[in-house]
């Protein structure tokens, strides 16, 4: 069953939604070429326990880290190691907090150094893509209503949408009811009503659909080892208009953060 939040639950998780952004933007300032995405980790993890809150995926599940790094070809659950990221990469952090009982979500990927134009053609149209379907995560639509926002247009703009990874339900676990996939038809799947809160992510490959798992059965691969990009913010399903939690501001209104 899915059940819609109070008001009052909002508020705590729109006060995670807040310290995941913020966080995300604190890793953007250090990330660069020569930088490892396990130095990457340490920064999250202290910035996220200076506001008051702990790294929701740090153990979640057996992860062992507090991000997840997932570089070029890797799609999501990437493990943060000694990968020293080099121009022309892109590195994909998703981040995770608990704070007063509740989760929060978001993710990014940022272009390290200067990426060539069919990358940023990528990152470009999966962000893109992200707000077509927060413009459908409207009462009254359903779950089907975004998985087909965000696929028409990354489809149109010539890439593909991953079927095995979708977006979900936040509250006081990390992956709630719906799940919400980036791809779908119109007028299918879970009824959207005024106070759900959801996770939407697209995750997109710069080539073909098919993903495979890394042996440490955490790390998604493109089956082609072409790029893929991964955006997620955290929004409220509202009567007319989605109410956004997280934000990417922090990240793209600082000058010193190549996005």
């Amino acid at each position: 069953m899915v059940r819609p939040k109070t008001e009052e639950e909002i508020g705590i998780l729109r006060e995670n939604a807040i310290i995941v952004s913020k966080t995300l933007a604190e890793v953007g300032r250090h990330i660069a070429p020569g930088v490892t995405t396990r130095e990457l980790d340490v920064v999250a993890e202290d910035f996220i326990r200076s506001q008051g809150a702990v790294p929701g995926f740090l153990g979640y599940e057996g992860f062992p880290a507090t991000l997840c790094t997932s570089v070029n070809d890797v799609v999501v659950h990437g493990f943060p190691s000694d990968y020293v990221l080099k121009d022309g990469d892109v590195v994909s952090i998703d981040c995770g907090t608990v704070y007063k009982g509740y989760y929060g979500d978001s993710a990014y990927t940022f272009p390290v150094g200067d990426v060539d134009a069919a990358t940023r053609k990528l990152l470009d149209a999966t962000k893109a893509s992200l707000y077509k379907g927060i413009e459908a995560a409207v009462a009254g639509n359903r779950t089907g209503d975004i998985g087909y926002a965000v696929q028409s247009y990354v489809e149109a703009a010539g890439f593909s949408v991953v079927r095995e990874l979708e977006g979900h339900g936040l509250g006081r676990d990390m992956h709630e009811q719906p799940g919400v996939p980036n791809y779908g038809r119109r007028g299918k799947g879970t009824h959207l009503v005024d106070g759900m809160v959801i996770c939407i992510e697209p995750m997109i490959n710069a080539g073909g659909k098919s993903v495979y798992l890394a042996s440490n059965g955490w790390a998604v691969h493109t089956s082609d080892r072409r790029k893929s990009a991964h955006y997620e913010l955290t929004v409220v399903v509202r009567k007319g208009k989605a109410e956004q939690l997280s934000t990417f501001d922090f990240i793209e209104k600082d000058p010193t953060i190549n996005f």
